[in-house]
């Protein structure tokens, strides 16, 4: 799944038929529901899975976390990661995102169940998070 396949407004209409960098929002700005469900590759070209749910600090505006989807057979077995929004590097060549860790790291982060989510917003959760992918922690000032 990409951007394009979900974009239901056809912001990137103009972007994807023409290379016209000048029309419409994209690669910059994005719509976030275009994004869920990208797909999630690493450097070494191995799938991580794919976005389930974007993640917004309702004090600061800005994009906290995407929630990864890794693991598992069919959705049997998988578990979410949250993902510094700061280590995800769109790809608008392959229309997915880059995160640029391996599988096995990926395996031992802290993980949740679909049905037990964290406390997103405990700070020591966050630290820890942010300490684990090696993503600065940004402060509101």
């Amino acid at each position: 799944m990409n951007y394009l396949k979900n974009d239901s407004l056809g912001i990137y209409r103009s972007f994807e038929n023409d290379n016209n960098h000048d029309k419409g929002p994209g690669p910059f700005l994005m719509g976030a529901n275009t994004l869920i469900g990208n797909n999630v590759y690493n450097s070494q070209e191995e799938s991580l899975g794919d976005i389930k749910e974007i993640m917004l600090d309702m004090r600061t505006g800005r994009v906290s976390y995407a929630v990864l989807e890794f693991g598992g057979f069919l959705g049997m077995g998988s578990k979410l990661f949250a993902v510094p929004w700061s280590v995800l590097k769109l790809d608008t060549v392959e229309k997915r995102f880059v995160f640029d860790v391996s599988k096995e790291s990926l395996e031992n982060a802290p993980g949740f169940e679909k049905d037990d989510w964290p406390n997103m917003a405990d700070p020591a959760w966050e630290k820890g998070i942010h300490d684990y992918y090696g993503a600065p922690l940004y402060r509101q000032p």
